[in-house]
């Protein structure tokens, strides 16, 4: 269930890796949490065939409410690398979207009181192109990833912008082959 590293170009190097804050996963953890104590109180409480309903009624919620979220958190991917924002979602169907850091046009952050205190908040990439923005909820330290991902966007500007020593080796490089 690991990012395949297999979509990277040749040249490119992962800066960051990250799923869904952890705060994704309370209400499963509480939901397994309630279902044990419920299976605790049916067998020290209640005739067998009560305890046999409860414990089904409690192993379909654990994996409706418990395991399907923790896989869809685990199978959710937001990897910056140094050429571009890879989002990969889905544990059957799997869906994604790559933004190249030269189509970055903003990236902004947001957060409130309780996002502060766990440390997560809101993404947002504003892109050119068709598809606009694209709002990326639940980021774990989130103002840290805004930074790198602003400084990757800055360090791709800087490698695929023409200034004067770009002209001037060009310039060489046509005099020694007209020579």
């Amino acid at each position: 269930m690991g990012f395949p590293e297999s979509v990277l170009t040749k040249d490119e190097q992962i800066v960051l890796h990250l799923h869904p804050h952890w705060k994704a996963l309370i209400r499963p953890l509480l939901v397994v949490i309630v279902s044990v104590v419920a299976i605790v109180v049916a067998v020290a409480a209640l005739p067998a065939i009560a305890v046999y309903v409860i414990v089904v009624l409690a192993l379909v919620a654990v994996a409706t409410l418990a395991c399907w979220p923790w896989l869809v958190w685990r199978t959710t991917h937001y990897v910056f690398t140094n050429e571009r924002v890879i989002m990969r979602t889905g544990v059957f169907s799997r869906s994604g979207r790559d933004i190249p850091l030269g189509r970055v046009n903003d990236v902004s952050f947001s957060h409130g009181l309780v996002d502060r205190i766990l440390g997560c908040g809101t993404l947002t990439i504003e892109s050119a192109g068709e598809r606009g923005q694209v709002v990326l909820t639940d980021i774990p330290r989130v103002e840290r990833t805004q930074s790198v991902l602003y400084e990757l966007v800055e360090a791709d500007h800087a490698r695929h912008t023409f200034d004067d020593s770009d002209r001037d080796a060009i310039v060489e490089n046509v005099r020694d082959d007209e020579r």
